[in-house]
């Protein structure tokens, strides 16, 4: 990795509410340098995760980042969506206005491939959704892991429950098979270099609640700080001057109600931002070396991922999984750099 203070990130994203606050907390991040955006399908469609990630990007007056669309459908199974938990466009209850920019013509794989070769050893990969076009670079450039100076994946579940099967989590479960073929694809790597994987384990100790919004709001300069509660009315819209502050007020939202209807509270768990983070800055998290593999022949439980920590498969460590991190801490950070990004746009109309 160069000596350079901003890190050269890669995401590949299935545009979803905390993909959008894991975007977000990129574009504010002075030490990270976004290179290119890959989209596939997800918590919604490909094309509608690539029209979210255009519209995040013109709403903080960065649309010169590219936006490549990837894989639409899984490499075997049936494609799953999860409107219910993302909302009908992905983003909550946000309404951000339809792109003027377009989605490149480049394939995400392609960009995946090219900006690899371009930058040997130096490129950061971060993945927030199912690995579809990860799986599918490799297959076209096997040397891709190598290439790559490091990956960050946020998906698995551990000594943790799933949340899309018992077994399952919901990155790993859109698309076994691919995340198969990465983790097997990059074991062999040097120990420093190989991928960081951020599961639920740890993920959903990262919770945010509604003073997170209200803490957010206050730093960012806008008015009125909101704090949403569970007994506003279902939908409640933001009045916050700051237009980011009160798109990401409404998209949040859904995702407290969404929780709040599963029986967990009124909070989310900000699975993706925190990967994000841990990618500029693998310090925020205890990690723990393991062999890690996917289970794809399971009947109950495909997509399940296993992680050998005590060598009883006797073959080598291919992952560091996070167990655990100071999830204020994360939150401290996520609200000093999103609420830069947000005071540096103009009042919302």
């Amino acid at each position: 990795m160069p000596s350079s203070a901003r890190t050269p990130v890669l995401i590949d994203v299935d545009t979803g509410i905390d993909d959008s606050l894991a975007l977000l907390y990129l574009l504010a991040s002075p030490d990270a340098e976004l290179l290119g955006i890959s989209c596939t399908a997800g918590n919604v469609p490909a094309r509608q995760v690539a029209k979210n990630n255009l519209a995040w990007l013109e709403l903080c007056g960065r649309s010169g980042i590219e936006v490549a669309l990837g894989a639409e459908v899984p490499l075997l199974a049936p494609l799953m969506t999860t409107e219910e938990t993302h909302g009908p466009q992905g983003i909550g209850y946000a309404e951000l206005p339809d792109p003027r920019h377009a989605i490149s013509d480049r394939h995400a794989v392609r960009l995946w491939i090219d900006t690899v070769r371009a930058r040997p050893g130096e490129v950061l990969g971060l993945v927030t959704g199912p690995l579809t076009n990860l799986a599918l670079a490799v297959k076209l450039e096997p040397e891709l892991p190598r290439l790559l100076h490091r990956l960050v994946v946020m998906g698995g579940a551990f000594n943790h429950p799933g949340n899309t099967t018992p077994s399952s989590e919901w990155n790993i479960a859109v698309d076994p098979d691919a995340a198969k073929l990465v983790f097997d694809a990059f074991s062999g790597l040097p120990a420093a270099r190989q991928p960081i994987i951020c599961p639920l384990d740890v993920t959903e100790t990262v919770i945010m609640e509604p003073r997170h919004l209200a803490a957010l709001a206050e730093a960012s300069g806008s008015s009125p700080v909101e704090t949403p509660r569970a007994e506003d009315p279902l939908g409640t819209r933001s009045q916050a001057s700051n237009p980011l502050v009160r798109h990401l007020v409404d998209a949040v939202r859904f995702y407290l109600e969404f929780h709040a209807a599963q029986g967990q509270g009124y909070l989310s768990h900000m699975h993706d931002p925190f990967a994000a983070a841990v990618a500029l800055n693998p310090e925020l998290a205890r990690l723990r070396h393991a062999t890690v593999d996917v289970e794809l022949g399971g009947t109950l439980c495909r997509g399940a991922t296993v992680a050998d920590w005590h060598g009883l498969w006797q073959r080598p460590k291919n992952a560091w999984v996070a167990v655990q991190t100071d999830p204020e801490a994360f939150f401290d950070e996520l609200v000093a750099r999103v609420s830069g990004l947000a005071r540096a746009l103009p009042p919302a109309p």
